[in-house]
């Protein structure tokens, strides 16, 4: 991720969680220290303690005094999401990239300035502007159902209005279905990236003209869907269908990804 310490400076002027329509108020940060030192002594008790832990990653701290408040501002971010999030279950740390080199090299971090969540046994960076607002909303995404279930028409309708961003919807027979447990294996390894639907109900499949264990995959703004070849799929199988054809194009630039979108190689 590229940091950009100019936009980070948006996270302190903002009064409401980006997620408004949950009737969430982001607080004034209260002085309570909740964001760990994460070091060789402790970071496996962080990961074992919460549910996710997300850790910023940053280079020593500097001797110019911009550059310490930059980093200073950085941490406050962290903070801020912490006391939001102080009921859910995430941890949130800091790790310095020379001090805890060992560290660091045992869990995966590599470039200064990112922020890696670890849910799971899974590592997601984090891509989008490091302001506290952006940063909640998207760890509260990693805490959703990975698929979304739509269930009648309305819900459809719902689904058809949602231009921007890529999705996949597939039709099964339920969910204890082998086939959609691999689907929702598969959204797992995405989330929350790309959006993955499911329907269980022969009237929306049909509206979809999809058959039973079939996956259709949508662009950005494009109407008509991929159908992912040679049903049903595995996870595998749809991990790397998505992987290959997950590729940059028209779509609407977000606060929660936008470094992922620009810096994507379109050649």
């Amino acid at each position: 991720m590229q940091t950009t310490w100019i936009l980070l400076l948006a996270s302190l002027g903002l009064s409401t969680l980006a997620g408004a329509e949950k009737g969430l108020e982001f607080p004034r940060y209260d002085g309570k220290d909740r964001v760990l030192d994460i070091n060789e002594k402790n970071y496996r008790k962080a990961l074992k303690k919460y549910d996710m832990l997300c850790l910023f990653y940053h280079a020593p701290l500097p001797t110019a005094k911009e550059l310490q408040k930059q980093l200073q501002m950085a941490e406050l971010v962290l903070e801020l999401a912490a006391q939001v999030l102080e009921e859910k279950d995430i941890g949130f740390g800091m790790v310095d990239s020379q001090k805890d080199a060992k560290v660091a090299k045992k869990l995966g971090l590599h470039e200064e300035g990112s922020v890696y969540v670890f849910k799971e046994d899974r590592v997601i960076e984090f891509d989008g502007l490091l302001a506290a607002d952006t940063l909640v909303e998207f760890l509260l995404d990693l805490l959703e159902d990975p698929v979304e279930i739509i269930d009648n028409a309305l819900e459809l309708r719902a689904f058809d209005r949602m231009e921007e961003d890529i999705k996949l919807i597939g039709f099964f027979k339920s969910r204890d279905s082998e086939h959609y447990l691999a689907f929702q294996e598969a959204a797992e390894q995405f989330q929350p990236f790309i959006n993955f639907f499911a329907t269980f109900e022969k009237s929306v499949a049909k509206e979809l003209t999809l058959k039973m264990n079939e996956v259709d995959f949508y662009e950005p703004f494009m109407e008509e869907p991929v159908t992912i070849p040679d049903k049903p799929h595995s996870e595998e199988e749809l991990v790397a269908f998505i992987s290959e054809h997950r590729r940059p194009t028209l779509r609407k630039l977000r606060a929660e990804d936008m470094f992922e979108t620009w810096v994507s190689n379109i050649f």
